[in-house]
């Protein structure tokens, strides 16, 4: 392997690129129509995918993204140097919170909430006893 890049499909693939650009403090490595591309720790790239355009790729090989409804079936899950701060940003940017940052039994302290396409996304920083 020589990258990993995590896609998230969208709607509005603007929206989303600055939605990201905010939370995650970073500029794009690639923005074209199509796609963008974050940089995220260890060499790995969020990707932001128009619905639309999986959709022509994939035809109808799969049901659309945007037509998928209940429980999102995966999650961002960033380990950041202050949750709360990033949570904070995240809502200023548009998110909306699902659940406040609190311990939990794994060791770090993680706030959850939803992007403007819905995407979960986990802000999580250690306990203090925890080395953080």
């Amino acid at each position: 392997m020589t990258q990993a890049i995590v896609i998230l499909y969208v709607e509005d693939q603007e929206r989303a690129k600055r939605f990201y650009a905010t939370v995650l403090g970073v500029e794009p490595t690639l923005d074209v129509p199509g796609m963008t591309e974050l940089p995220l720790a260890g060499g790995v790239s969020l990707g932001l995918m128009p619905s639309d355009g999986i959709a022509r790729i994939l035809g109808d090989a799969l049901p659309h993204p945007s037509r998928g409804h209940g429980i999102p079936r995966c999650e961002l899950y960033l380990r950041v140097p202050d949750a709360q701060a990033s949570l904070e940003r995240a809502l200023a940017a548009g998110a909306r919170a699902v659940d406040e940052r609190r311990e939990r039994s794994w060791g770090e302290r993680v706030a959850y909430a939803v992007d403007p396409d819905g995407h979960v996304v986990a802000f999580a920083d250690r306990r203090p006893d925890q080395g953080g």
